[in-house]
């Protein structure tokens, strides 16, 4: 009876469903950051915010593989990798962009704030921002995120940006014109552990799919050891001071 859920949850990471709801979460939430908040709201992203990006984007890398066939061990194997990398690269971005948040909102002037770039680094040394400037170049001042309105499109703003922005010159009756929070007139969860609860969950869930897999499969220690092996090379090579050395 004890290994029936694993069994389970084993049966259900060799179907394409799991991998396909990850793969459009993942590239959903990039999209709605970029389309939404940054050209629609214009609430420029600042360094982690991008680099949060590349971590889901990352994990959607991931995701594709699983989909070609999940039942491949071999595509399994790299799609693990790149989840997890991007699982462990979020989780970091997002801690430093909340300590950053908590700082500049905090009443200490002697409280500094490390982390923010203008132009950004990115694992290995890959040169996104200048690939793709509107997606991955930072534009935004770290820890702020409210709304920044270009003075020749005040007149043209419709009712549903205003709502969210706010009515100009002010710009002080909008939704988010105290920055992006869950629930605003709260501010309550900032957009920094908003997306950490998001890679908390997305890490038990395939948590759980990776453990379910390796603890059924008949090469079950070398699968585990070849991915966690591979996550943390990932991870130490690109890093910024290895690649800036």
């Amino acid at each position: 009876m004890s290994s029936c859920p694993i069994s389970k949850i084993t049966t259900w990471q060799n179907t394409r469903l799991p991998w396909l709801i990850m793969v459009i979460a993942m590239v959903s939430l990039t999209f709605i950051a970029h389309f939404l908040f940054q050209e629609y709201l214009y609430m420029e992203p600042c360094e982690q915010c991008v680099y949060i990006r590349f971590a889901m984007l990352t994990m959607a890398f991931g995701g594709i593989l699983a989909l070609i066939d999940p039942k491949n061990d071999y595509l399994k194997i790299f799609a693990y990798i790149f989840v997890f990398w991007g699982i462990w690269l979020g989780i970091e971005y997002c801690i430093t962009l909340n300590h950053i948040h908590e700082v500049v909102h905090s009443e200490n002037p002697f409280a500094g704030v490390d982390g923010c770039r203008e132009i950004p680094i990115y694992p290995f040394n890959l040169p996104l921002h200048e690939w793709a400037p509107g997606w991955f170049l930072p534009t935004g001042e770290c820890g702020m995120d409210t709304p920044i309105i270009p003075e020749d499109i005040y007149g043209s703003l419709n009712a549903f940006q205003k709502f969210f922005v706010g009515t100009p010159p002010n710009f002080e009756d909008g939704l988010y014109s105290n920055g992006w929070y869950l629930i605003p007139s709260m501010e309550f969860i900032n957009m920094a552990i908003c997306c950490l609860l998001i890679f908390i969950i997305c890490l038990v869930i395939l948590g759980s799919m990776f453990i379910s897999y390796v603890f059924l499969h008949s090469k079950a220690k070398i699968y585990a050891l070849i991915v966690l092996v591979f996550v943390i090379i990932l991870k130490i090579l690109g890093e910024p001071s290895v690649q800036m050395a």
